[in-house]
């Protein structure tokens, strides 16, 4: 069962998942990833436009850092799904989801810079833990 924490931000805008369980998150598979500034950096740079939760495991290990973005009520409404983003281990690329998600996020503006090379399918079962299906 996964153990979610989420920021007190819109529900309106996006949401960020962060996996932070088995291994991503960890110093044992990534050191000297700052992995606790990696999400306050999200959660203070999204803001209002967005929030962040954090889940024990997405079962996408081999990718890790996981994070998903969901997207916004908008997004949704022009047919867009959550968007799985895998190796989110610099403050790059985390700079790039915040952009990405005060920007619109996935259905209303194109992943910045190399965000889109982030981008992966996961497994049905994945995407059940992280509560898409």
């Amino acid at each position: 069962m996964s153990r979610r924490r989420a920021s007190p931000r819109s529900t309106e805008g996006c949401t960020v998942t962060v996996c932070r369980g088995c291994c991503c998150g960890t110093d044992r598979k990534h050191p000297g990833v700052d992995h606790a500034g990696q999400v306050a950096a999200l959660v203070d740079g999204i803001g209002g436009a967005g929030r962040v939760r954090i889940a024990d495991c997405l079962d996408a290990c081999e990718r890790s850092n996981v994070v998903v973005v969901g997207p916004s009520s908008a997004g949704r409404r022009a047919g867009a799904r959550p968007t799985w983003l895998a190796n989110v281990l610099h403050p790059e690329t985390v700079a790039e989801v915040v952009e990405w998600v005060r920007g619109g996020g996935p259905g209303i503006d194109d992943p910045p810079g190399l965000l889109d090379l982030c981008t992966f399918s996961p497994s049905r079962r994945a995407r059940m833990e992280a509560g898409e299906i």
